[in-house]
């Protein structure tokens, strides 16, 4: 749990300056008080809990920041957890876009 919330902080950062940033980034913003591997299965399970955790339904998902070093997008397991769980099931739907979405969910945050 401790260490899904410290994702959660950091990742909310991220999109409040508008941008991603690698799975060994976030491995390393974590640490030295949470060790997760960026290449380990344990980094795929909390980052499809922060997603539980902060985007529940339409909101964007806010693992959609964290990237493959040498690709530049999400892993596989964003992509399968986008179509399963969140329902991204859209021809129109693209992971850019949700990337954005992020993006514009915390920087412009909606006042009560």
């Amino acid at each position: 749990m401790a260490a899904r919330d410290a994702m959660v902080e950091i990742l909310r950062g991220w999109a409040r300056e508008g941008r991603t940033n690698t799975y060994k980034a976030l491995s390393e913003a974590v640490a030295p008080e949470h060790q997760v591997h960026y290449h380990g299965r344990m980094m795929s399970l909390l980052l499809a809990d922060v997603c539980r955790r902060d985007s529940t339904g339409p909101e964007p998902m806010l693992s959609a920041l964290v990237v493959n070093g040498s690709s530049g997008k999400p892993s596989d397991q964003f992509f399968e957890l986008a179509v399963t769980e969140f329902h991204r099931r859209d021809s129109d739907w693209t992971w850019e876009r949700e990337r954005e979405a992020v993006f514009d969910r915390y920087r412009n945050p909606v006042l009560p």
